[in-house]
């Protein structure tokens, strides 16, 4: 695990801690709650260092909010 985190962390630049503390934020979150959904938005784009535009964000919201936080990767692919 410790050596898949160093290699997200070398080609991203995102620090290894960062994305250990995002896991643990998503796990403990309703994700079904648009204002939950929407902060951890912007958690994920202050540590990636990327702004967010208010049209993707929306889109994230409303398949979160609609899955009731069920959603796969792939899914949130194609959002962006």
């Amino acid at each position: 695990m410790d050596d898949m985190l160093k290699q997200v962390e070398k080609k991203t630049g995102v620090k290894s801690d960062d994305i250990k503390q995002l896991a643990q934020s998503v796990n403990s979150t309703d994700l079904s709650e648009e204002q939950n959904v929407r902060r951890l938005i912007k958690q994920v784009a202050q540590v990636a260092n990327k702004q967010v535009s208010k049209s993707t964000e929306d889109k994230i919201v409303k398949t979160l909010t609609d899955k009731k936080g069920k959603v796969d990767s792939s899914t949130i692919s194609k959002m962006l």
